[in-house]
Formats: structure tokens, sequence, C-alpha cells
């Protein structure tokens, strides 16, 4: 008789293994018929909008956004503001997801090779549970598209561009946004309410655009707003300053950073190696970023 009663638990345990692996098989069925259906409607009918969308296809609007998250990583649409649109046929379907970020608000310089090679080499230093701090500007923006790579991290910023991303994105972090006074100029909110709010936490890494840089003194603006910035760099554990080569050609009168405060430079092959040893004898790592990745 127990062996018996064994028997059958045995078989429901089997029976019900089954019927999961079927479930899971289902859903994951219908999850790529769901994308499929969303590449063609949008060849078809052009951009659309997230919340059309998700009546379209009888889902909730964030598990729309990241079904475009991962059709635009695949290159079969191209992710907007609020949407997506077709890749057009003259694009190439097989290309990265850094292809794309052009159809982001807030990168459209980071289709620069150099760029998204700056942002590439950043994101690779980044692991799984870091804090992160994010800064406005394109160079910040070209991280984000590589930071796939890294799950449960924690990432706080002062521009919404950023924030809409990371919120939209397939592998979605914790996303930590800085209130305050909102700058046109930066596209990105400032002052004391601000640096109070990004005081208040601790990070593993501040990555930190530079509208300029001297190679003796450190980052440099035209910009007086450069509390949140000083802020951001307080409160982590390491500052990574991504900037282009040419920005070494940019005399600007404020000091924003000195390289006192600043743990990484990552710019591009552009920079000299009189300028790359300077800026190393005063304590910083600087990383050059190939965009053929080398």
């Amino acid at each position: 008789m127990a062996c018996s009663q064994l028997e059958q638990r045995v078989q429901k345990g089997l029976a019900r293994r089954r019927q999961e692996h079927e479930v899971i098989l289902k859903s994951s069925k219908s999850v790529e018929q769901r994308r499929q259906q969303i590449v063609a409607w949008v060849k078809e009918h052009g951009q659309s909008q997230v919340e059309d969308l998700a009546v379209r296809f009888a889902t909730s609007e964030v598990t729309i956004r990241k079904d475009l998250a991962a059709l635009s990583q695949q290159g079969l649409l191209i992710r907007q503001f609020g949407g997506a649109v077709p890749v057009p046929s003259s694009t190439n379907s097989n290309a990265g997801p850094s292809q794309f970020i052009t159809s982001d608000p807030f990168a459209n310089s980071t289709t620069s090779p150099a760029i998204n090679a700056i942002g590439q080499l950043a994101a690779s230093l980044v692991k799984p549970g870091n804090k992160l701090v994010i800064d406005c500007g394109s160079t910040t923006a070209s991280i984000l598209p590589h930071l796939s790579h890294a799950d449960d991290l924690v990432v706080m910023t002062n521009t919404l561009s950023t924030a809409n991303y990371l919120t939209q994105s397939e592998k979605e972090p914790t996303v930590l946004m800085v209130g305050g006074t909102w700058d046109a100029q930066s596209q990105s909110f400032q002052g004391a309410m601000a640096e109070q709010l990004v005081s208040a936490y601790s990070f593993d890494f501040a990555f930190i655009g530079a509208a300029g840089i001297d190679v003796n003194r450190g980052t440099t603006t035209f910009n007086e707003l450069i509390g949140v910035t000083r802020a951001m760099a307080v409160a982590a554990s390491k500052v990574v300053i991504v900037a282009s080569s040419k920005k070494l050609t940019h005399k600007m009168p404020n000091l924003e950073l000195s390289w006192k405060n600043i743990s990484v430079l990552i710019t591009d092959e552009g920079i000299c190696e009189q300028d790359k040893l300077n800026i190393e004898n005063q304590g910083v790592t600087v990383l050059i970023a190939a965009p053929s990745g080398e």
C-alpha cells in the first residue's frame, strides 16, 4: 500500500512538472509572438505610442516598454520617447543597440563611434548590484545602452531623459530621481535641494561629463551651477569623467572638479601622450576607448 501511494505521488509530481513546463513554453511563445506582432504593427503603421500598443496587445505599458527595449536591442525597431518607430529600410538590421541611441531625445551625439566607445568602456566598470549616480550630458548618456550586463543596479540621476530611458530598459534598475530646480541649459535638475538629496546617499561610481578639461586643474565649465556635480563626486567611491579628447582644447573659467577629486578619466584616442602623462601624474587613471573595441 505504501509503495502504491509513493508511486501515485511520483506520478502526480511528474505530471505537475510537465504542466509547469508547458506553461513556461506557452508563456515564452506568447511573448515572442507578441513581439513579432509589435514589429509588424510598427512597420505598417509607423510611429506608435506605448499606451496605444498596450491597448492593441491587451497588456500593460510596463510590459510594452520591456518589449520595445528587447526589440530595439535586436535592431528590429527604434525606440523613441514614449514609443517606437520602424527601422529605416537603409538601416542595417544587424546593427547593435548603440546604433539606435539617436532615437532618444537626450543622446543626439552618441552616434559618434568615439563617444559610443567611451560609454561602453565606462559601463564595463560597473558590476551587478552597484550603486551609480549619473550626471547630465550626452556623453554620460552614452553609457546607458551598455548597462544591460549588470543586474540589480541602483541609479540616481538629475536628468529626466536618463530616468525615462532606464525605466524602459529590459533590466530596469532601481531609479532615484534628483529633485530641485530645472535648468533648461543643462536639461537637468540643479540647486540646493538637488545637492541635499544627492548628499544623502553613497554610490560606487559617479559618472560625470565635462564641458572642458584643463590638464593642470581638472574639469571646467562656463556654467556656475556646479554644486550638484560636486555633491555627486563627494558621495561616490570612484568618480569617472567621460569626455572626448576635444574637451582638452576647451578653456573655461570655472573649475568644476579638481583632479584630486577624480579617480578615472575615460576619453578617446585623440588625447596626446603628454597630456595623458600629465593627468596620470596627478593620480588619475586615464583609460583610452578605441572605437574598434581594442
